[in-house]
């Protein structure tokens, strides 16, 4: 068997620990980031179902609180990304919100809310700018989204910076799933996957 010396163990060595080691590297956004795990609850309301990471609005009702969705744990400060991807596997509804980054505490609201037509033009609710297309049924679309509290909540689809806006103090939750905006209705089906967080 051939021996290694010097140079080679060192190689050797430093080739093992870069295997070993898990990089922590967002998708998007300047780092070092660090994974985070943090805790959710799901929310099913009205007509809204969740299996694992499947999300549904079974019902057309365009009136009422449908949802299905995944909340998850608050934060006040730093720099937070999530990442996630969904699919629609099916969609016969308008108007859905697939991504939210919600206020708390004493301002607490929806703050970003980013929401799908029916033919696949993703928006941002408030205010209606189109922040992409062809998020059709069947194709799969990454979604992150960095919020420096603040100074800026930036979004990007697909790893393109699509959306950038102030982001005030404050406390923030992450939710993520279906959920009927205000002019929106069902059916829809949604899937999740590849969903991560990291801070700064």
């Amino acid at each position: 068997m051939r021996r290694l010396h010097g140079a080679g163990v060192l190689a050797v060595a430093a080739l093992g620990l870069a295997v070993l080691t898990p990089v922590a590297e967002a998708q998007v956004g300047t780092g070092p980031w660090t994974p985070e795990s943090p805790g959710y609850t799901e929310q099913e309301r009205g007509c809204g179902q969740i299996s694992g990471l499947t999300f549904q609005l079974t019902c057309s009702t365009g009136s009422g609180d449908q949802r299905a969705e995944r909340r998850y744990t608050t934060y006040t400060g730093g720099t937070h990304q999530f990442e996630g991807s969904f699919k629609i596997t099916s969609m016969t509804g308008s108007r859905i919100s697939l991504k939210q980054t919600f206020r708390d505490g004493a301002n607490a609201g929806p703050y970003f809310m980013l929401a799908v037509e029916k033919g696949g033009r993703l928006y941002a609710v408030e205010g209606g700018a189109t922040l992409g297309s062809g998020a059709t049924v069947g194709t799969s679309v990454r979604v992150n989204t960095i919020n420096q509290v603040g100074s800026s909540h930036k979004v990007y689809l697909n790893g393109s910076l699509k959306q950038t806006i102030s982001s005030a103090s404050g406390s923030y939750y992450d939710k993520f799933g279906s959920y009927r905006t205000a002019s929106g209705a069902g059916p829809v089906t949604v899937q999740w996957s590849g969903v991560k967080f990291w801070r700064r």
